[in-house]
């Protein structure tokens, strides 16, 4: 039995891939692709006795393309599975993730990836896009086999939580990444100057009396590796930056070299002051950086210096969370509320909606060269339905994802995903 086409009408409509910024609609063909976008689908233009959504004073976006999520699969089930960060993604518009290979074990081989892509299309209502490892075991030893890996079906090569820190493995790495036409995604941060802090190195830390990681950790990182680009350029993404120093280095070595750079929507909407005291849930990598910091990247952002926001989304259990401050795990879940703490900067006249849809649809997809993340005609009808106004509260009980670590409980948003669609099928609904 095929499906019927489906018609949404009268919703403000924003996809940046196709410069449209309109009230309009959507037609989704029999196959679930985009037969259709922008202000010409309207009454008018459609089959008088076929049924539509009036979608007035609503927003349809891409589906979000989230470049930073672990997904928890293989050997961290009990955090988070395919099923559950589906669901919890779904809630938050997104529907393409692409998974970080700090798995257990790690994918940094073709047996351990066909696993993950059986796994994805069993389990998992979204599209999914493994990671591999930049380095076996993630260690920043030994490369793992960027080529046999990227027929595979590998989007991206990164250690995740680690930087590469020796620059003849990571010069060896871009090489190589080159040679290939592979996506190297560091996560930058100097692991000698870094070691045992936890949070932003500055007057907080003092007063709590916890040991403090330098911006200069993330700088001298992407200070060494825009040096070895430029020797050979190959696709390089700086994963997240936090500080006004990253950004400084970017903008100048923009003109120079080609590389992206993403930001966590934490490091976007927080500073170290939220961490108050001693909140574990807002114990993250990078660190929460000062307010100069996180006004200096959403300048970045409307400066064109940085590309992508993430999630950074890092399910811990309780246990893993309700510890000392020194114990506990780092990492926050936030692929559920991504969207509406994003929609925060645009409500208070920091950024514009459409730069805000740009940096988590079409630019990730761009980046990592997969079709998702707009409404092409013939592309999968992927998308989300948003009340871009509408007030709620974060209530860790009401999250969908399997642990409840989220940095911003309590936190009132505006602004909620209502439904979200992936190949045509509507695979959530607000109730």
């Amino acid at each position: 039995m095929t499906n019927k086409k489906k018609y949404f009408l009268n919703a403000h409509i924003i996809d940046p891939c196709n410069s449209i910024n309109e009230v309009g609609g959507i037609i989704i063909d029999e196959n679930g692709k985009i037969e259709a976008a922008g202000k010409r689908v309207n009454k008018n233009n459609i089959p008088v006795r076929e049924k539509f959504t009036d979608l007035t004073g609503k927003h349809i976006f891409p589906g979000i393309v989230d470049m930073r999520v672990f997904g928890g699969e293989p050997g961290y089930e009990y955090k988070e599975n395919y099923r559950s960060l589906s669901e919890a993604a779904l809630a938050g518009g997104v529907t393409s993730v692409v998974t970080m290979p700090n798995t257990k074990p790690v994918i940094d081989s073709v047996s351990i990836v066909d696993f993950i892509q059986r796994r994805g299309r069993d389990k998992s209502k979204i599209n999914i896009f493994p990671l591999a490892t930049l380095t076996k075991d993630a260690e920043g030893n030994n490369m793992t086999e960027f080529g046999l890996l990227k027929n595979k079906g590998i989007v991206g090569f990164t250690d995740g939580l680690r930087s590469v820190q020796s620059s003849r493995v990571m010069s060896r790495i871009i090489k190589s990444a080159y040679d290939f036409g592979c996506l190297v995604i560091q996560h930058a941060e100097d692991q000698e100057l870094s070691k045992g802090g936890m949070i932003n190195d500055g007057i907080i830390s003092t007063k709590l009396g916890i040991p403090g990681i330098s911006d200069l950790a993330e700088k001298i990182i992407i200070e060494r590796d825009l040096s070895l680009l430029e020797e050979i350029n190959c696709r390089y993404h700086i994963s997240q930056i936090s500080s006004k120093k990253s950004l400084d280095l970017i903008e100048f070595k923009k003109n120079n070299v080609a590389f992206t750079t993403g930001i966590s929507i934490n490091n976007l909407a927080l500073n170290e002051n939220d961490i108050g005291e001693f909140k574990t849930f807002l114990k993250l990598s990078p660190p929460l950086r000062t307010e100069d910091d996180r006004i200096s990247l959403i300048e970045g952002i409307n400066k064109n210096l940085i590309d992508v926001i993430v999630s950074d989304h890092k399910p811990e259990d309780e246990e893993s969370k309700r510890l000392t401050f020194s114990q506990a795990a780092t990492g926050a879940s936030g692929i559920e509320t991504f969207l509406s703490l994003a929609l925060e900067q645009f409500h208070n006249g920091s950024i514009k909606l459409d730069k805000i849809v740009e940096l988590i649809t079409h630019n990730p997809a761009k980046i990592l060269k997969i079709n998702k993340g707009n409404l092409c005609i013939g592309a999968d009808a992927d998308f989300c339905i948003i009340d871009i106004n509408k007030p709620w509260i974060v209530k860790k009980e009401n999250l969908l994802s399997k642990s409840k670590n989220t940095s911003i409980e309590g936190r009132k948003l505006q602004g909620k995903v209502t439904n979200t669609f992936v190949n045509g099928q509507e695979l959530y609904k607000l109730k």
